[in-house]
C-alpha cells in the first residue's frame, strides 16, 4: 500500500507537524484576539478594559489549582506509556478528568460565594464582583478541556487542541459582537460583563467540541484486553501533578499580586483611580497583546516538545535530547531578534493606527526587547519538565516574578509605568540566563 507523503511526514515528524498545526491555529486565534482587543477598547473603553483584565488573576489561580499540574502530568504519562503500555493510557485520562472535575466545581462554588470579598479586599475594585461571579462559570469548562488537550498532546496529536482553541476564540468574539449589534439596534451599549460572558460562552463551545471528539476515543470508553502495568494511576498522576500544581499556584499568586499591585502603585505616582485603570488597560489589553503575538510559535513548540523530550528520555535517546536543546536555543534567539526588530519598526504605528492610542505604541516599543529572552525561557522550561525536573523552572520563574514585583512596588510610585516595563525586561533576561545555565548543566549530567 502506498502511503501519502503528507501522512508519512506527519508520522515521521510529529513534533514539526504538530507545531505547524498549533502555530497556524494560534496565528488565527491571535489575529482574531488582536482585533477583538481593538474592538473592546473602542466599545467598553480603556478603563473597562482595565477592569476586564483585573479579574484574570482569579481565573489563572483557579486554573493552577484545578488542572495545570494534572494536564502536564497527563501529557507526560500518555507520551511515556502510549507505546509500551497502551492499556494504561485510558486509566490516566479518566483519573485526570475525575480529579479536575471535583476541583473545578469546588473552585466555582468558592469563587462565587466570596466574589464580593475578592473584589473589595483583593482586587481593590468593587465593580469586579459581578464579573467574578460570571467568570466562575467558566472554571469547570476550561479545566476539563485543558485535560483533554493534555491527553492529545501526549499522543502528539495536535489537531483537536488546535481546532478547539480556534473554536473558543471565534465563538467568544462572535458572541460579544452579536451582543453589541443587538444592543446597538436597541439604542444601548455593551459593558464589561458582556465581554466576560463571551469568555464563558467561548469556553463552553470549546468544551463541547473537545468532549465530542473524546467520545470517539477508544482510550476513554473501550475496555483494553489487558489491565496494563500501572496499578495505581491516580497515585502516580497525583504524585507528579501536586508539586507541579503547587509550583504553578505559587507563581500564579506572585503574578496575580503583581497585576493587582500595578493600579494601586500608579495611584501613588499621581494618577486617579480611573486613569490608573485606563493605563493598566492600555498595557494589558493593547501593548501586551501586540508584544505577545509572536509567542504563538514558541507556545506551540513548548507544547509539542514536552512529550518528545519525555519520550526520548524514557528511551535513553540522549542524542535527540542534545540536538533538541541546541536547536531550541539557536531558534529562539533568531526568532526573538526578528520579532524585536519588527516591533521596534512597527510599534508606534500599531499603537497609533490600530489601537488609536499613542501610549500603547510607546509601550510596545519598550517591551519589544523582551522577545528573545521570553521565547528562550519558555521553551527551555518545557524541556526541563520533559526531563523530569519541574522544580527548576519553578525556581527560575519565581526569581523573575520577584524581580518584577520589586520594580512594581518600589519604582512605579517614583518613575511610573516605565519602571514596570524595565522590570519586565530585567526579569526576562534573568530567567532566560538561568534557564540556559540550568539546561546546560543538566545536559552534561544526562548525556
Amino acid at each position: 500500500m502506498v502511503i501519502p507523503v503528507q501522512i508519512q511526514n506527519k508520522r515521521k515528524h510529529p513534533v514539526l507537524f504538530g507545531t505547524l498545526l498549533l502555530s497556524f491555529s494560534g496565528i488565527l486565534c491571535k489575529i482574531i484576539g488582536f482585533f477583538y482587543k481593538i474592538f473592546l477598547s473602542r466599545t467598553i473603553g480603556t478603563e473597562g478594559l482595565g477592569i476586564y483584565h483585573l479579574i484574570f488573576p482569579i481565573s489563572t489561580i483557579c486554573f493552577a489549582i484545578t488542572v495545570a499540574g494534572l494536564s502536564t502530568a497527563l501529557t507526560k504519562y500518555i507520551a511515556e506509556y502510549r507505546e509500551k503500555d497502551p492499556a494504561s493510557v485510558g486509566k490516566f485520562l479518566r483519573c485526570c478528568l475525575f480529579f479536575s472535575t471535583l476541583l473545578s466545581l469546588a473552585a466555582t462554588g468558592i469563587v462565587t460565594h466570596f466574589s464580593s470579598f475578592i473584589a473589595k479586599n483583593i482586587l481593590l475594585e468593587e465593580r469586579c464582583a459581578p464579573l467574578i461571579r460570571i467568570l466562575a462559570l467558566s472554571i469547570p469548562l476550561s479545566s476539563l478541556h485543558a485535560c483533554i488537550h493534555g491527553y492529545y498532546y501526549g499522543k502528539k496529536q495536535a489537531a483537536i487542541p488546535a481546532i478547539s482553541s480556534l473554536v473558543e476564540q471565534s465563538i467568544r468574539v462572535f458572541f460579544v459582537f452579536l451582543a453589541f449589534q443587538i444592543q446597538k439596534e436597541s439604542g444601548g451599549s455593551i459593558d464589561t460583563s458582556t465581554a466576560v460572558w463571551g469568555l464563558v460562552v467561548g469556553e463552553g463551545a470549546s468544551f463541547l467540541f473537545c468532549i465530542t471528539a473524546l467520545m470517539f476515543s477508544s482510550d476513554l470508553f473501550q475496555k483494553p484486553k489487558n489491565t496494563g502495568t500501572v496499578k495505581h494511576p491516580s497515585r502516580k498522576l497525583l504524585l507528579y501533578a501536586i508539586p507541579l500544581s503547587t509550583n504553578r499556584l505559587t507563581l500564579t499568586l506572585f503574578s496575580s499580586f503583581e497585576s493587582i499591585l500595578i493600579p494601586s502603585r500608579l495611584r501613588l505616582f499621581g494618577y486617579t483611580q480611573t486613569d490608573a485603570l485606563s493605563i493598566y488597560g492600555v498595557l494589558t489589553g493593547m501593548a501586551l497583546s501586540a508584544v505577545l503575538f509572536p509567542t504563538v510559535f514558541t507556545n506551540s513548540i513548548s507544547v509539542m516538545i514536552l512529550p518528545t523530550i519525555s519520550e526520548a528520555d524514557s528511551r535513553g535517546d540522549y542524542k535527540k535530547i542534545h540536538q533538541t536543546i541546541r536547536r531550541t536555543i539557536l531558534g529562539c534567539l533568531l526568532l526573538g531578534s526578528v520579532c524585536t526588530f519588527a516591533l521596534l519598526l512597527s510599534g508606534k504605528w500599531i499603537g497609533q493606527y490600530l489601537f488609536c492610542n499613542s501610549l500603547a505604541g510607546k509601550f510596545i516599543v519598550l517591551l519589544s526587547f523582551i522577545c528573545p529572552f521570553m521565547f528562550l525561557s519558555s521553551i527551555l522550561s518545557s524541556i526541563l519538565h520533559g526531563l523530569g525536573f519541574p522544580g527548576y523552572p519553578f525556581l527560575i520563574n519565581l526569581c523573575g516574578s520577584i524581580v518584577r514585583i520589586l520594580f512594581v512596588y518600589a519604582l512605579i510610585p517614583v518613575y511610573g509605568l516605565k519602571a514596570y516595563l524595565m522590570g519586565m525586561l530585567c526579569s526576562q533576561m534573568l530567567t532566560s540566563l538561568l534557564s540556559v545555565v540550568t539546561i546546560m548543566k543538566k545536559r552534561k549530567e544526562i548525556i
